[in-house]
């Protein structure tokens, strides 16, 4: 069968010039995303995809609006998630975490610039809201050494000339993260620095239509390769040679293939080493007749987050009863304390409502009772009543938040945690779980 150029310079030699969600069907785009073997995994489960053009001009309205509503000349972004949310563009993301090097500067009439790394301004050139794209923004000690205070200089006097042309009489501009030399240049040019992160966390706390889609796709995905990681623990602990991070390694390699980005932790441990809870996975060699337990926060397609956690007993023999006891009470906390979701509920009234767990469990309890999610976690945070600041979270729940369910049942001193999380939406009139990855049968007692 003669195979043609035209077809092996698509992603999807079946459909024509765009893929299903709008973006191009072609090998040699820039914008990254899903493989075919994600959306022919997605088509099989009957979902539907997200209209990325529709997603990225959602986001954009979202954030302008918060701009205007605040009285801002702008909201100038370092952040590379909120850059990501922004513009849907991607460079270098976790080199770019710690050497900043990116910014974009979104004015208060909608005019948005992206300065990126001095040879890539192509990179976000598929996407015609952001309106130019520049470079100049890198101020960090390595890239400008002990100059940087000139390029903040620069880069500062940039951001006023086009802020007069875009925002004229308005000085108060909202910043994300900013370097020391950059925030005193914008104050020389005159600005009244602003809490940038709160317009953008309130600006991603509500998700639109398309990025619900894309979520539910991100999550497809990310139990997919959960089911991977979990049939390979079962097929190969007790060989003798089978460490944790072999089994954490197809996560990752099951998540990239389906065009995911990255993990933003190591958070899987076996037997003892899940007591206490936060210890990364490594080179211990796991064995029969224990607990693996982890966290996926996972960055998945399209860049959204799906932040799942299970525990398993890998047999032969049967989880002790003290065991099934801890991932009893564990899916207790979290399906009751998921029943109080809906809208309108406000953020502390969650904290006073929620489950209590047992007292020999509520030292090493997780850090939140939920928390938001999106591009990665986000705001808000429950907290639990006895580290609920007065004040902090005054907000209601709405349509379109989703937060991630928690609980970490574990006793001081024991030799396992049983972590569980599951990732909800709230709707108009409740909420809907997200997650549907089993819990594991022989902890529960089954």
């Amino acid at each position: 069968m003669n195979q043609h150029y035209r077809d092996t310079r698509k992603i999807d030699p079946a459909r024509g010039a765009t893929l299903g969600d709008g973006s191009p069907n072609d090998m040699d785009r820039v914008e990254i995303g899903p493989t075919q073997l994600a959306f022919t995994e997605w088509a099989a489960a009957g979902l539907e995809l997200p209209n990325l053009a529709a997603m990225r001009a959602y986001r954009h309205a979202r954030l302008t609006q918060h701009i205007v509503d605040r009285g801002y000349a702008g909201l100038l972004m370092t952040d590379p998630l909120n850059i990501r949310y922004a513009t849907d563009s991607t460079n270098m993301q976790l080199w770019n975490t710690h050497n900043p090097f990116r910014a974009v500067l979104l004015c208060a009439d909608g005019y948005m610039v992206m300065w990126d790394y001095k040879n890539s301004p192509f990179l976000s050139e598929f996407n015609p809201l952001v309106r130019e794209q520049r470079s100049g923004a890198d101020l960090f000690y390595f890239d400008r050494g002990d100059k940087v205070d000139v390029a903040a200089d620069i880069f500062a006097n940039e951001v006023r000339v086009l802020l007069a042309g875009h925002a004229p009489g308005h000085r108060r501009l909202a910043v994300d993260k900013v370097m020391l030399h950059g925030l005193r240049s914008l104050e020389a040019q005159g600005f009244e620095v602003m809490d940038g992160e709160e317009v953008t966390e309130k600006s991603r706390s509500i998700k639109g239509p398309d990025e619900i889609k894309a979520m539910r796709c991100s999550s497809h995905a990310c139990e997919t390769a959960v089911r991977l990681m979990e049939d390979f623990a079962r097929a190969n602990v007790g060989d003798g040679k089978t460490c944790e991070d072999d089994i954490w390694a197809i996560l990752h390699a099951e998540n990239v293939r389906r065009g995911g980005e990255w993990i933003e932790t190591r958070l899987l441990s076996s037997g003892p080493r899940t007591n206490p809870w936060f210890q990364e996975c490594g080179p211990r060699i796991c064995q029969p007749n224990e607990i693996i337990s982890f966290d996926t926060d996972l960055v998945g397609a399209y860049g959204i987050c799906t932040d799942i956690s299970r525990s398993w007993w890998i047999g032969p023999d049967r989880p002790r009863p003290d065991m099934i006891y801890a991932m009893q009470h564990g899916v207790e906390h979290i399906m009751t304390n998921m029943q109080m979701l809906k809208p309108g509920v406000m953020i502390p009234e969650l904290s006073a409502g929620t489950h209590v767990l047992d007292a020999k469990f509520q030292k090493l309890k997780y850090g939140c009772l939920m928390h938001g999610v999106g591009l990665c976690d986000e705001w808000p945070l429950v907290a639990y009543p006895d580290h609920a600041v007065a004040g902090a979270y005054d907000y209601p729940l709405e349509p379109g938040m989703c937060l991630c369910v928690e609980a970490l049942v574990s006793e001081e001193g024991g030799d396992f945690s049983i972590k569980l999380e599951d990732q909800v939406l709230i709707t108009e009139d409740g909420f809907e779980n997200l997650t549907t990855y089993p819990f594991d049968p022989f902890l529960m007692g089954e």
